[in-house]
Order: C-alpha cells, then structure tokens, then sequence
C-alpha cells in the first residue's frame, strides 16, 4: 500500500462532526499515515487540540485564516508562540491573503499574515500559507519578510500562477496540491506541478473542500489524498508510490516536529 500524508485537513470542520472516528479510521485504511488538521480561528484553537490529542496520527496548527483577519488582530505573535508549544500544534496557521472573495479587509489580511510569518521565524515551525487571487503581494511580502530572516512555508492548495511557485521555491518553501490538480480546468496547475523541484511537493485534501474525482461534487476526506497523489504522478511521469515516498519525506522535512511513522 502507497504510504501518504495529507498535510491539510479541516477535521474540526461540522461536516466530520457526526463520523470524524470513522473518518480518520477510513485514512489509515487507505494508506495516510499523518494528517494535520488546520486552525482557521485561535478562539476555536482548543477544539481543534483536542482532536489531534484524541488521535495518535492527527496533529495542528495554531492561526488565523485571512478570511477571519481582522477578527483576530488581538492575536500576537507571542500569543501564537505560547499556543505552539503543545506536543500536538506542528505548524503555524493558516495565515496569508485572499483577494478573491475579500471577506477581511486587506490591511488586516497582512497585519495577521505577518504576525504569523514572526511567529514561524521564532518557533522554527512551517508557515502554512493561503494565498488566492493575490499573487503580487504574496511575492512581495514573503520576499521582503524573508530578508529579514528565513522561516519555513508552504503554499497550500496552490491555484496560483507560475511566478508565485516559482518565488515560493526560490524562497526556500514548499507547494502543495489538492484536489484543484485533478480538476479539467486546472491544466495549468497540472504543468506547474510538473515543472517544480520533486524535494518541494507535497499533497493534500483541504478536506471538507475540494474533492478529487471520483468523488467531485462530494464532501471531502483525508482518505481521497491519494486520487489526488495519484493525478500528479501521472503528470511527473512516476509511480503512485514514488509520489508517496517522495511527498511523505518532503512532509517530514518540512513538518519537522512531526514524529516518522512506523514501517
């Protein structure tokens, strides 16, 4: 069975509430053996905690989605250090800029993102970057933010352009794919991918969101990260299994206080 990691999920989500055991259970079935769950609001931090304390190979993060930006401006960086320290809190945010749908002002939308870039500097954890429709002052801020001192980051869900990947990768981070990839519209994303360093991929589900086929259409899960794996190994021209091997390494890389699996 093809070993993988889906290095983004919203298991805190109401969609899971009812079967979020079985849901977990039907990953490991399926190969995934880490998932994170991801912090959208710290006011709801303590719910999300508690799932990946309930599950041995179910870790977090700890931040402010941009859509919820100025929502959580009372949220320091040192707030965001104190919250990390737990065994379970593997990553900071997510956090970054989304001008498609604007929900936050975007002077808020910085404000946060930058507090949450501080916060992945100090602590040494992986930046968990959202970006849409806001390529320019992605590149902007993560270029200048990195002058002043590296931090760790990947570009999550990634439906951006070219120059955004390749700005990312220059930068030191590292993109990931969801189920965007697998979709007919999305060639574009599919040639990026092809195109990228292999140390710098990794796969995920933004479950509840974004179902790969066959599954379009329908809630999401951890366990379909691998018909997204699936789609870009096909696009680089591998196997399921070296996409499994290769995203899973780059995952531990990156998510570095993420204890290895066994086997």
């Amino acid at each position: 069975m093809t070993v993988l990691v889906d290095s983004h999920c919203h298991l805190d989500f109401p969609d899971f509430a009812e079967e979020r055991d079985a849901i977990v259970a039907r990953a490991r079935e399926a190969g995934i053996v880490r998932m994170v769950t991801i912090s959208t609001r710290v006011k709801m931090f303590d719910g999300i905690r508690a799932i990946a304390e309930a599950h041995d190979d179910v870790f977090c993060s700890v931040g402010t989605h941009p859509h919820n930006a100025d929502e959580e401006l009372d949220v320091t960086a040192d707030d965001l250090v104190r919250l990390a320290e737990g065994e379970k809190v593997v990553a900071i945010g997510e956090a970054g800029l989304d001008y498609f749908y604007d929900k936050a002002p975007r002077e808020a939308q910085a404000e946060g993102f930058r507090r949450h870039i501080e916060a992945a500097r100090r602590t040494g954890l992986p930046l968990v970057i959202h970006a849409r429709s806001a390529d320019d002052d992605m590149a902007a801020i993560l270029t200048e933010e990195t002058g002043k001192g590296a931090f760790p980051f990947v570009l999550h869900c990634f439906s951006s352009g070219r120059a955004l990947a390749e700005t990312g990768i220059a930068l030191g981070g590292y993109v990931s794919f969801s189920g965007i990839l697998t979709f007919n519209k999305s060639q574009d994303i599919r040639d990026i991918a092809k195109d990228l360093p292999a140390d710098r991929l990794l796969v995920e589900t933004d479950a509840p969101y974004l179902a790969p086929p066959p599954h379009r259409g329908k809630r999401n899960e951890p366990s379909y990260v691998v018909n997204t794996a699936q789609v870009l190994a096909d696009v680089r021209g591998v196997t399921l299994e070296e996409i499994g091997r290769t995203t899973t390494e780059n995952f531990y890389r990156l998510f570095s206080k993420v204890p290895r699996h066994d086997g």
